[in-house]
């Protein structure tokens, strides 16, 4: 058996940065990249120059006790600070921050001058109900401009935070309090989401039944809805802030101290808190933030995460504001009241730069071009996308309907882990090819190997690995060091291993081809379900589709698809067998689908990432893991029924 992916996903079109926007970006030529590769320390100590500290740092890295990294040593500093105060020194302070479109279609704006008052009042708050320097606080909120207040006042006070994402059950909420041994709980009575109410305020009170840390919750007032409240242990935010004092001094934390946990998603058994800290973090996606996007003064940012996320907490909240952004928060779903939502917002605001996943771009496909084709997208100068390799047709798709042809893509490969985008084009100096990161982002050195560790020929497939510690890196999985030494640094000792497959072109290009976990073993070749998966969303009935392995008698594994058609195209047998010829024609025979399913929907969560676990439980016949982090429970049991009826 071959201890390498087959990579056989090819790819040939490049598209240059566009000169108009090369002539202004704030990176244009190769020097950043040459600065990092000749000097690493250096790179990073002059990135933290743009940070504001109490206290200058004595030691960029200290690597005495690998892999737990220390960043920017002996340095003190306030995250709040950064964001905020600074801000309210200058022109900014009058700039707006936030701008919040609730789903229903309220709306406000919050300038920086604003949300320095709110933030030092509700970290006054925080105070006055017994939050103390390191005390966990969780955050169960919807997408409102509260839900930021309350993580700033948190890093004000130097509480760390534990933010779990509003679309999570109550079981789900329990098991992330119960592991940080969080004292205090702050949420809403509820929050839109397609019309309905999601009944946060219940499901805190479920999960906060029996034994439990939590001492206090601070309810935001959101929908109105009529919730009960226990007294002595919950207040309403509103209540609180009317009295609250208007400075609240920030806390001089050391670089090293924790700044928020955040659970990875899907987890199944004790919940994995990844752990981050306050200056190698901030100094991370401030920078990443800045080159990657190609910050501009007049830019309207959005990014259509949920904080609830590694790409909210890094590129809605922190890397944003510490740069001075103006950053577009959105409550509800993109096709709410109808499918132009996303659209009918960037028109609004006059959108410059778009952050979204490939799973949404491949449903604005399924949709149709009609409705970005009714708005004024206009405004827009560049495109990102994050959460999972995008595949080449979505990539050209998004280029030539949302982005005009005229604004570059920068298609970034990141972890909940890493903190901060590793593997992205700088958009004004890297060619791009659809469905490729690029390169690694500029003091990030990353590789692909073999199961020994070697180098891997260009174009063969192997293990992402990253070869360096970087600032942004989680330091450590809350309360269980070993299992982080374990699950990220045993396999290739002295490099991180980021549970990906890769392949690197003859360009020194990196192609993600999906978490190692989803690879097929098929009579001995190791396939990426994304190459398959990719190679079926070309077809142009197709528009997403979801790939797994399942056990085969004589190949070991079969690959079976699960495939989501364009509107008003029927599933036949007949294009079940197109398919499979389609695949075999576009990657070879060894690909060709076993068996193909046609689907509705796929199970998601809201962050929009595939749940390929839950659909090879179903092809294998188990028992259902964990799905409380799906967007809608009730598509894998559709799935389920279905997949009995034909399989």
């Amino acid at each position: 058996m071959s201890d390498n992916f087959e990579a056989l996903l090819q790819e040939s079109r490049i598209f240059e940065p566009p000169a108009e926007f090369k002539e202004k970006a704030k990176v244009a030529d190769l020097s950043l990249y040459e600065w990092a590769e000749r000097d690493f320390l250096g790179f990073w100590a002059d990135a933290a120059k743009d940070i504001e500290w109490f206290l200058p740092f004595e030691k960029v890295l200290d690597d005495s006790d690998a892999p737990f990294y220390r960043w920017y040593t002996g340095g003190k500093l306030n995250v709040s600070y950064n964001c905020v105060d600074r801000h309210t020194k200058s022109f900014r302070r009058n700039k707006a921050a936030l701008i919040f479109e609730g789903e229903p279609g309220d709306s406000k704006i919050l300038t920086y001058q604003e949300l320095y008052r709110e933030v030092n009042k509700f970290a006054n708050v925080l105070k006055k109900l017994g939050v103390q320097k390191g005390d966990r606080v969780t955050i169960y909120m919807p997408m409102i401009p509260e839900a930021v207040i309350a993580m700033l006042a948190c890093t004000r006070i130097g509480a760390p935070h534990s933010v779990v994402f509003g679309g999570f059950s109550s079981q789900a909420l329990k098991d992330r309090i119960d592991d940080a041994k969080a004292k205090l709980l702050i949420t809403a009575d509820g929050g839109y989401r397609r019309g309905s109410i999601v009944e946060l305020k219940k499901n805190a009170d479920a999960a906060l039944e029996g034994e439990t840390t939590i001492e206090k919750v601070v309810v935001v007032k959101r929908t109105g809805q009529e919730v009960p409240m226990t007294e002595g242990r919950d207040y309403w935010y509103h209540e609180l802030m009317a009295d609250a004092a208007l400075y609240c001094e920030p806390e001089q934390c050391d670089a090293e101290d924790m700044l928020f946990i955040l659970y990875s998603s899907g987890t199944t058994g004790k919940p994995k808190g990844i752990q981050h800290t306050t200056g190698g973090y901030l100094v991370g996606v401030h920078t990443t933030f800045k080159y990657i996007f190609d910050y501009r003064e007049e830019d309207i940012y959005w990014c259509t995460a949920d904080i609830g996320w590694i790409t909210g907490h890094s590129y809605i909240v922190y890397g944003p504001l510490s740069n001075g952004a103006t950053v577009v928060l959105y409550e509800g779903a993109p096709d709410w009241p109808q499918k132009d939502r996303f659209w009918e917002i960037i028109e609004k605001y006059r959108v410059n730069i778009l952050y979204t996943a490939p799973t949404a771009i491949r449903t604005f496909m399924r949709w149709g071009e009609k409705w970005p084709k009714g708005r004024d997208l206009s405004s827009l100068r560049l495109l990102g996308t994050v959460g999972e390799p995008i595949n080449p047709e979505a990539w050209i798709w998004y280029h030539e309907h949302i982005g005009g042809g005229r604004c570059p893509i920068v298609d970034t490969w990141w972890q909940t882990e890493t903190g901060m985008i590793m593997i992205t084009p700088l958009p004004g100096v890297i060619p791009t090819k659809p469905g490729s990161a690029t390169k690694p982002f500029p003091g990030v050195e990353a590789d692909v190997v073999n199961d020994k560790g070697e180098p891997v020929p260009p174009g063969q497939g192997g293990y992402l690995v990253l070869k360096k510690p970087w600032p942004a890196m989680l330091r450590t999985l809350y309360g269980d060091p070993e299992r982080y030494k374990n699950t990220y640094w045993s396999k290739f000792p002295g490099w991180y291993f980021t549970g990906d497959g890769a392949k690197k072109d003859e360009d020194g290009y990196f192609w993600i081809l999906g978490r190692v976990d989803d690879v097929i073993n098929v009579s001995g070749h190791r396939i990426g379900t994304m190459e398959v998966e990719s190679a079926l969303v070309e077809h142009p009935l197709v528009a997403e589709a979801a790939v797994i392995g399942k056990s085969h008698e004589v190949k070991g594994q079969a690959i079976a698809a699960f495939v989501t058609l364009k509107e008003g195209v029927e599933g036949t047998p007949e294009l079940v067998q197109e398919l499979k010829q389609f695949v075999a024609q576009k990657i070879g025979a060894l690909a060709r689908p076993d068996d193909i399913f046609f689907t509705a929907e796929l199970p998601k969560t809201r962050s929009g990432k595939i749940m390929r676990r839950l659909l090879r439980d179903i092809a294998e016949g188990r028992a259902l893991g964990d799905t409380t982090t799906l967007t809608d429970p009730a598509v894998i049991n559709k799935i389920k029924e279905q997949y009995k009826d034909e399989g």
